[in-house]
């Protein structure tokens, strides 16, 4: 292999790629990075960070930043907002194992743009963006792919090929592997606006999962603004669900105003679970929505996939620098995905269906049993743990 083929190539510039560049590239291996699109995204998307996410990326100087800019929650609830009975969650139960003792509410594409800043300085990385993956082979010691580059044609070579290009994955497409798994039934309208819902709305969290008369919704506080991810049912077509007075009438049930809501951004998306069979395929690895796409309620899907880019690059950092084999990969693969079915996927299943509960009955239960947890000090420290995902780690370390 020749040396500029001494490298790993990351396909996808979002922050499972980005965050797996920066941690190899502090190993001291060369990373070329192939995004797609022309620039880093701006979209807000995900905005929760657990706090085992800000301790991964705390070495690097990114978490100090991310803090500095961002919103943290230190509380959240979830609340009958009709009545304003709720469960509050406390972090500071988990104070003894991070630094981080909240759930920080800091966009996706601030956190990119981070990283992406750090990596346009770093001289062992080479950004290519406007690039988009059209095939790829690989041997026994590398992976070639072949990429269109603003209409030319380029080749890379690199020892590892990582797919982190989200969930409509190209490197996944052309591994040609079925994405198993099943579409919920309702849209989501994720809604942006100015309006400061903690001065209106007793006792809010800055995180608080919200049951209503007419169905659920979520409040997530951001420094500036509120985001609100609202829930129709199936047969709503997407431009009825961002049409502006039907997304009026829904915040003004939410919160009463006399003015109109300042919504800054609104876009309605589809939820799917789905998971490959593996996520390691020769010199090809897959990581983050590459790999699996879950339900957003409780904010683990970017989590976890930065969680996948920590343990990946350690696997390739020992290879590299150790002398380890490619069962390495194998063993990520072992650890990551049943971490994404057990700990993520099935967690996030079980939040979305305690929120669409629609039977009062079964969301006082469900209610009642929270509030019994968070007044159990052993109780709601474990929780906890499992909801910010400690839990996970802890299980998939302990695979082997």
């Amino acid at each position: 292999m020749d040396k500029n083929s001494e490298r790993v190539i990351i396909a996808g510039g979002g922050p499972v790629g980005l965050f797996a560049a920066v941690r190899l590239s502090r190993f001291g291996i060369p990373v070329a990075l192939i995004e797609a699109a022309e620039m880093v995204n701006t979209d807000i998307r995900a905005s929760t960070i657990h706090p085992p996410t800000l301790d991964m990326m705390e070495p690097y100087g990114i978490s100090a930043r991310a803090v500095d800019g961002g919103m943290p929650a230190r509380q959240w609830q979830i609340r009958m907002h009709t009545t304003g009975e709720k469960a509050v969650f406390d972090m500071g139960c988990i104070a003894d194992v991070t630094d981080y003792p909240f759930r920080l509410q800091f966009e996706q594409s601030k956190l990119c743009a981070i990283m992406g800043e750090m990596l346009a300085a770093d001289p062992l990385v080479q950004m290519y963006y406007g690039t988009k993956i059209e095939a790829f082979e690989q041997d026994d010691e590398s992976v070639t792919i072949f990429a269109d580059q603003n209409g030319e044609r380029v080749a890379l070579t690199g020892r590892f090929l990582i797919g982190a290009d989200g969930a409509t994955s190209s490197v996944r497409e052309h591994l040609d592997l079925s994405f198993e798994g099943s579409m919920y039934p309702e849209r989501t309208v994720l809604v942006t606006t100015t309006f400061p819902f903690h001065e209106h709305l007793d006792d809010i969290s800055n995180v608080s999962y919200c049951w209503d008369t007419d169905g659920n919704f979520s409040l997530l506080r951001l420094p500036d603004r509120w985001r609100v991810s609202l829930y129709f049912p199936e047969g709503l077509s997407p431009e009825e669900a961002l049409d502006d007075k039907h997304l009026e009438a829904r915040l003004q049930s939410i919160c009463a105003s006399s003015q109109a809501f300042n919504i800054t951004d609104k876009r309605v998306y589809r939820v799917h679970q789905r998971i490959v069979e593996r996520y390691d395929h020769g010199r090809v690895v897959l990581a983050g929505d590459a790999a699996h796409i879950n339900s957003p309620t409780g904010g683990m899907g970017m989590n976890g996939g930065l969680h996948d880019a920590h343990n990946l690059t350690e696997k390739i950092d020992k290879i590299w620098h150790e002398g380890g084999d490619l069962s390495l990969l194998a063993l990520y693969s072992r650890q990551r995905k049943p971490i994404a079915e057990r700990e993520i996927m099935l967690q996030a299943d079980r939040n979305r269906k305690r929120m669409t509960e629609k039977d009062p009955e079964k969301r006082r239960a469900s209610l009642l049993q929270l509030q019994k947890t968070t007044s159990d000090a052993e109780k709601h420290r474990a929780y906890l743990m499992k909801s910010s995902m400690y839990d996970g780690l802890a299980a998939a370390t302990a695979i082997t």
